[in-house]
């Protein structure tokens, strides 16, 4: 067998691998954006109005009402560790620092649906 050959071989080989081995990965990569893409696209298209990064405490409540509940603040035992509040309101979370919006997200739309699992 000729050296020519068994590099032709080889190539073949190797260029066979790394196919499967990049189909592999595309087809992972591409189940994660589906659901990720699905997820999005609900946010974008369910219509609910959410409370805008940078609003106060008290422009919330005024425009959205009172939260269903109040989770008390997490952190605030240094100034890297700024104190985190939630809202929870029955179609959306607000997530607080200090007294400001940083977050708002919508809740799951039902027990089947895949998301963050609440604590």
């Amino acid at each position: 067998m000729s050296h020519r050959s068994l590099s032709g071989r080889f190539l073949c080989l190797l260029t066979f691998s790394s196919v499967a081995a990049l189909a592999s990965a595309e087809e992972q990569i591409i189940r994660g954006d589906v659901l990720l893409m699905d997820r999005v696209h609900t946010a974008e298209s369910s219509g609910i109005l959410l409370p805008k990064r940078g609003m106060l405490m008290a422009q919330v409540e005024s425009e959205f009402g009172a939260p269903s509940s109040r989770v008390a603040a997490v952190g605030g035992a240094s100034r890297a560790q700024p104190p985190i509040t939630r809202w929870v309101y029955p179609e959306f979370t607000v997530y607080f620092e200090h007294s400001h919006v940083v977050d708002a997200v919508i809740n799951r739309a039902g027990p089947l649906e895949e998301g963050p699992k609440r604590p």
